[in-house]
C-alpha cells in the first residue's frame, strides 16, 4: 500500500471514501438485524447461495426463509438489482455533516448540528440516540442535555456513522479530524459512544497518509483515552491479529469479552470494523466482505470499512462490480439532496479539504 505521495491523489481519495461508504452500506444493509443474522448465519446464507468467497453484492437467498427475515429493502440491495443506492441513515449523515460544514464552516457548534438536523432531516429517519437527542432537541433542551436526558442509547453507534466527512475533509490531521466529530457526537452521545465518533474520523484521516492501515488505527486510538473499553477493545482485536490467529477466532474472542452490550453498541462494532480492516489488509473486496460477515451492525460497519478502503485506494482501483451497480447516484432523506450524484458530493469534500486549517 503506497502513501498519498505516491498513491491515489486527494480527488480520488476522497471520491474512493463515499464509493466506499455507499458500496459497504449496502453490501450490509439486507443483513443488518444483529440478534437474527449472526456471523454464522450470514455464511450459511452465503453458502447456499455458493457465494463464499464473498466477491459482490448479496446474492438473492437460495431459501425462502432466509428471504423472508432479510429486511424489507433487500430486493434493491442484492447483485444485479443494485440501481442506485438505497436511502439510510449512514449515507444520510455524511450528506448533512457536508452540507454542515458548508454552512458553518470548521467553526461549526454542537447546537449548529442540532438546527440542521431539524432544519434538513425527517425524525422517523432517525433511530436510536439519535431520535432521542431529536425529540430533546423539539421539546427545547440545548446540549448536552439533548444527550443525556431520557436517552438509554448514549453509547450505540449513531456517532460514529456520522464521522467520515470530518475524516474526509482533514486528510493527514487525525487530531483535528477527532476533534470535529467529537462537537457533532455530543449532540447525541456520551462516553465510548463519542469516543466511537472520534476514532472513527481519526482513522479516516489518517488513510489519507498511511502506509498500511494498522498505521491508520494506530493514528485512530491515539485521540481516544486509552483506558476506554473501546480502546483496549480495538487493541485487543490488534494484538489478536499480529498473534496470527484467524479471523473467525479473533472475532469469536472478542464477542465472547463484549458480551451483553448488544448488537449496535459502539464497542463490539468497533472489533467487527477492526478485524474487517486488519484481515482485509488493504484489498477492498476483501475488506467490506469480511466486515460484513463479521455481522451486528453490518450496514453500518461495512459503510465505515469501505469509506477507510476507499481512501486508502482510491475510486479508481474499486473493482466495478461495487462503484458501477451504483451509477454514481445517492438516495437521501437529507432535504435537497434526493438523486445528487456521488461525484459531487466528493468534488464538493474536496473544495472543503483544500480549505486546510
Amino acid at each position: 500500500m503506497t502513501n498519498q505521495g505516491t498513491g491515489p491523489d486527494l480527488a480520488d481519495r476522497i471520491h474512493g471514501g463515499w464509493l466506499g461508504r455507499i458500496a459497504g452500506n449496502m453490501l450490509g444493509k439486507p443483513v443488518e438485524q444483529g440478534e437474527v443474522w449472526t456471523r454464522e448465519r450470514i455464511d450459511g446464507y452465503l453458502r447456499r447461495a455458493a457465494a463464499l468467497p464473498l466477491t459482490d453484492y448479496l446474492p438473492e437467498p437460495a431459501d425462502p426463509y432466509d428471504g423472508a427475515v432479510l429486511r424489507p429493502e433487500w430486493r434493491r440491495c442484492v447483485r444485479g438489482r443494485v440501481d442506485g443506492s438505497c436511502r439510510d441513515d449512514d449515507v444520510d449523515y455524511a450528506i448533512l455533516g457536508l452540507h454542515l460544514l458548508e454552512t458553518h464552516g470548521f467553526g461549526f457548534s454542537t447546537e449548529q448540528v442540532g438546527d440542521l438536523w431539524l432544519l434538513r432531516l425527517p425524525y422517523l429517519q432517525t433511530f436510536t440516540a439519535e431520535r432521542a437527542a431529536y425529540r430533546n432537541l423539539a421539546a427545547g433542551l440545548k446540549p448536552p442535555l439533548t444527550a443525556t436526558y431520557d436517552n438509554p442509547y448514549q453509547e450505540w453507534i449513531g456517532a460514529l456513522i456520522r464521522a467520515d466527512v470530518y475524516g474526509w475533509t482533514c486528510p493527514g490531521d487525525p487530531a483535528r479530524a477527532a476533534g470535529l466529530a467529537r462537537r457533532d457526537a455530543v449532540l447525541s452521545h456520551t462516553g465510548n459512544g463519542v469516543y466511537g465518533a472520534m476514532f472513527a474520523a481519526a482513522l479516516i484521516s489518517a488513510a489519507f497518509a498511511a502506509r498500511e492501515v494498522r498505521e491508520a488505527l494506530v493514528a485512530g486510538l491515539a485521540v481516544v483515552p486509552a483506558s476506554s473499553r473501546l480502546a483496549r477493545t480495538v487493541r485487543r482485536v490488534m494484538s489478536l491479529h499480529a498473534s496470527r490467529l484467524s479471523w473467525e477466532e479473533t472475532l469469536s474472542t472478542v464477542s465472547a469479552e463484549t458480551a451483553g452490550l448488544g448488537w449496535i453498541h459502539t464497542v463490539p462494532n468497533a472489533a467487527v470494523l477492526t478485524a474487517g480492516l486488519l484481515y482485509g489488509d488493504g484489498d477492498f473486496t476483501r475488506t467490506i466482505a469480511l466486515t460484513v460477515r463479521g455481522g451486528l451492525d453490518t450496514d453500518s460497519n461495512g459503510a465505515t470499512a469501505g469509506s477507510v478502503a476507499g481512501v486508502l485506494t482510491g475510486a479508481a482501483a474499486i473493482p466495478a462490480q461495487w462503484s458501477e451497480p451504483l451509477r454514481d447516484t445517492v438516495r437521501s432523506a437529507v432535504f435537497g439532496f434526493d438523486g445528487v450524484r456521488i461525484s459531487a458530493l466528493a468534488e464538493r469534500t474536496l473544495r472543503l479539504a483544500a480549505v486546510g486549517p
